[in-house]
């Protein structure tokens, strides 16, 4: 280094900086992909906070939304394939698809905690957008557990793979029984309800709000349903976390596909909700998709120990079809119900 110039030589540290690896991917590779997280967060805020401020998204809009954010996550795992091959292309690719099916599944618990909390319509977008924050955050925490985990203990994977066998098959066997979600039995609800002031109306998009209590003109910071339902989908989203994120660790091991693909498929989670919500029973039957899924991806961790390892196009179009045959299925099961307005 010898011999260069000021600007040389802080060009040379800039390049050698950003070239820093961090989980088997470069520094630069990282603060990109959170510049796009980042600036697909603000969109929407800003613009669709605005668009959608005091009143629900139309179907309209929220397929095109939906559409918006499925054709990002297209468009970036097509950079992933061409930047680091056909193989990372593939897992991500998977890991997407399988963290969007399994949010299907909170797409109803979340219709079903605004539906028994009274939150109109035009509100849970605020929600939602709140909630898709701590997702983040909390997957990413998770993630980073799940990463240190696969590192640091030989043979996690196969206990994550039995864990996904074992949640498979209780889905399946329990397919037929009735899984309705009531919210008033939850017990962090009844947590919330018993330590803190809750409050029944809707104070428009206030999370608290201060009221009178007692005499004496005291009054006390509220809980409005607005926050009480925020608390109950990130509580929920929790407990997806804990099948979803073993999952895609099943997929593959690299910390930079696990994460891109989780955080793709949570921003385009409040979208599919609005586009979904009224059809999302038509769908029930997907469950049993679902639950095969998980046994597959599961199962192929110990299948690729003692047998020759299945190859990840052959990955991709199992869980294709998978999901393929349990869509169809429901469609045509459900052929004669008119959705839910």
């Amino acid at each position: 280094m010898t011999g260069m110039s000021g600007s040389a030589l802080f060009e040379w540290y800039r390049i050698q900086w950003l070239s820093t690896p961090i989980a088997g991917k470069s520094l630069a590779t990282w603060l990109a992909f959170l510049a796009i997280l980042l600036w697909l967060l603000a969109f929407d805020l800003v613009v669709l906070g605005r668009r959608w401020h005091g009143r629900p998204p139309t179907a309209r809009e929220s397929i095109q939304l939906a559409g918006f954010f499925i054709a990002a996550a297209l468009l970036y795992g097509g950079w992933v394939w061409f930047r680091f091959g056909t193989q990372a292309g593939l897992y991500f690719f998977t890991g997407y698809l399988v963290e969007e099916a399994l949010s299907l599944d909170n797409i109803f618990v979340m219709s079903v905690i605004f539906t028994s909390l009274g939150v109109p319509g035009q509100y849970q977008h605020r929600v939602l957008f709140w909630g898709i924050l701590g997702a983040i955050v909390m997957r990413g925490i998770m993630i980073g557990l799940g990463t240190a985990l696969v590192s640091r203990i030989s043979g996690i994977l196969y206990v994550f793979g039995a864990f996904l066998i074992f949640t498979g098959l209780r889905m399946l066997l329990n397919r037929g029984g009735d899984e309705t979600v009531n919210p008033a039995e939850n017990g962090l609800l009844r947590f919330l309800k018993r330590h803190f002031p809750v409050t029944d109306q809707i104070h428009g998009e206030r999370f608290l709000v201060r009221l009178p209590v007692g005499e004496g003109g005291r009054t006390a910071l509220h809980m409005t349903p607005l926050l009480v339902a925020l608390v109950l989908v990130e509580g929920a989203d929790l407990v997806f976390a804990v099948d979803s994120v073993p999952a895609i660790f099943a997929i593959t091991t690299d910390p930079f596909i696990v994460y891109t693909s989780n955080m793709f498929a949570i921003l385009g989670l409040r979208a599919l909700y609005f586009a979904l919500a009224a059809l999302v029973r038509r769908f029930k039957h997907l469950k049993t998709a679902l639950s095969v899924l998980l046994v597959f991806i599961g199962g192929k961790i110990f299948y690729n120990h003692f047998f020759e390892p299945i190859s990840p196009v052959a990955s991709l179009l199992i869980t294709l079809g998978i999901l393929g045959a349990g869509v169809l299925f429901s469609l045509f099961k459900t052929r004669d119900k008119v959705p839910a307005a």
